[in-house]
């Protein structure tokens, strides 16, 4: 019989949040990209854990059917320069919520059950700039950004919570020598499943979506953000017996062509509820794949700050205001999802505070001329400043190796010898941020992670598990 995590209430809403100073002319601006002046658009964020490149039939893979995220991309437009701000699960997911490097929040790595740090209730997130604009929100999926009660969703501005606090692999049956407690499944602020099986981790995909789907048809008469992040395909990989069997790139492709049903069912769920032309709908993954997935034509991997490592496939799709059928090789990233979609809600991120993103609708919308906003992009890997992006040209550090990304996409040929004032221009770039977030180490620019002390984490080696939360 199949099983089902038990639900519950959903968790109280945020009492107090951050204010946001209204740009002036932005609420016009969001209405007229809307094509609604009483109601701006409805934001949806499909987000995946290391998926590969490639990994996606718009993106070229010639074994994975993906027909739904290709309906996305001949809809839509592709971003085939798009990047994490670090290439692991925590680090990218801390981008994407707060509108910064990864670094300037003081997130790194992937956080376990063990860490005793994560986002600070200081930083203002994506989901408290919508929600001063009237949106619902919720966060279906894998959270990675603490697991003490101060740090998940529902304290951070979105009203509902379903999902896994961390990755899937950090449990009791991890590969390695590494010894984790059961993996809680966390409805609102509840555990609602101390002890997730492999059984339960076939359903993960299926019941993220079911909850994103009925989330969408109770929110259908005001703006809402939904931000489903799927656990797969991070390993261990797991899918439903509605879909074993059907990926000629084995288990991998599975789970993938699952993901893809994910966001059909998203797709068509907007198009019933006559949704589809008020909304825009965003797919990316945290970082670049390993193991059976595919970074072609990128070099390296999840983790590394080659291109295969921080650059992600992305659809934007908003039938009516994206050019179908179109792409874009303009530097994006992460960081700009926040001040993009708080600017089309009719706001904007608050002034007392640093961001690195930027608003990149004249991209999302094809206008011509739009370029990145972006002079430059920092590669970190943990606090270690380790390439740098001007224009076409990357610079690996430490090896003093030149690409030009537009014509050796694969970084096959290092060209520093033949130009050294690109190399000397690059070199003075990243000596910039000795004085903002730093080279190697905590820089004067980085604002401090949230903390808890002698805290009890949410379940322990023995089972027992907190009621608290």
């Amino acid at each position: 019989m199949r099983r089902r995590p038990v639900s519950c209430n959903p968790a109280a809403r945020l009492a107090i949040l951050v204010s946001i100073t209204v740009a002036s002319g932005s609420v016009a601006a969001a209405a007229a990209a809307a094509g609604d002046a009483t109601r701006p658009p409805n934001f949806v964020l499909v987000f995946t854990d290391d998926q590969g490149y490639q990994d996606v039939g718009c993106f070229g893979s010639p074994d994975i059917k993906t027909p739904n995220l290709d309906r996305m991309a001949k809809q839509g437009r592709r971003f085939t320069s798009f990047y994490v701000a670090q290439a692991v699960c925590s680090a990218s997911r801390a981008a994407l919520i707060t509108g910064c490097y990864s670094n300037r929040v003081g997130i790194h790595g992937a956080l376990g059950p063990g860490a005793k740090h994560g986002i600070n209730a200081d930083e203002l997130t994506i989901a408290e700039v919508v929600k001063q604009k009237g949106y619902a929100t919720a966060a279906f999926g894998k959270w990675h950004l603490g697991h003490h009660p101060k740090f998940l969703p529902t304290r951070h501005g979105f009203d509902e919570y379903f999902g896994l606090p961390y990755s899937n692999d950090m449990w009791p049956f991890h590969p390695t020598a590494r010894h984790f407690p059961p993996l809680p499944l966390i409805e609102g602020q509840k555990v609602v499943n101390p002890n997730v099986t492999a059984e339960d981790q076939t359903h993960l995909t299926t019941w993220y979506t079911e909850h994103a789907v009925k989330f969408i048809e109770k929110s259908k008469d005001r703006p809402f953000l939904l931000y489903l992040a799927h656990s797969m395909p991070h390993v261990p990989l797991f899918v439903s017996e509605k879909h074993q069997g059907k990926s000629a790139r084995g288990l991998y492709g599975d789970v993938i062509m699952e993901i893809d049903w994910s966001v059909g069912q998203i797709l068509d769920t907007l198009k019933r509820l006559d949704l589809d032309s008020n909304t825009l709908v965003m797919f990316t993954s945290d970082n670049g794949g390993t193991g059976r997935a595919v970074n072609a034509p990128l070099r390296g991997f999840k983790g590394s700050t080659l291109e295969g490592g921080m650059r992600v496939p992305t659809i934007a799709w908003w039938p009516g205001k994206i050019p179908a059928g179109t792409e874009t090789a303009a530097v994006t990233g992460m960081m700009d999802i926040l001040p993009t979609f708080a600017k089309l809600a009719g706001g904007s991120p608050p002034a007392d505070r640093k961001l690195d993103g930027a608003d990149i609708w004249p991209i999302l919308a094809g206008e011509p001329g739009a370029e990145s906003p972006h002079d430059v992009f920092y590669y970190y890997r943990g606090f270690n400043l380790q390439a740098v992006r001007s224009g076409p040209w990357k610079l690996h550090l430490a090896r003093n190796e030149l690409y030009n990304l537009e014509t050796d996409i694969g970084e096959g040929t290092n060209v520093a010898a033949a130009n050294p004032d690109e190399v000397k221009r690059l070199r003075e770039l990243a000596d910039r941020m000795k004085d903002d977030l730093g080279l190697d180490g905590i820089g004067p620019g980085c604002r401090p992670l949230g903390k808890v002390d002698n805290a009890q984490p949410i379940i322990g080696h023995d089972g027992t598990f907190r009621t608290d939360l």
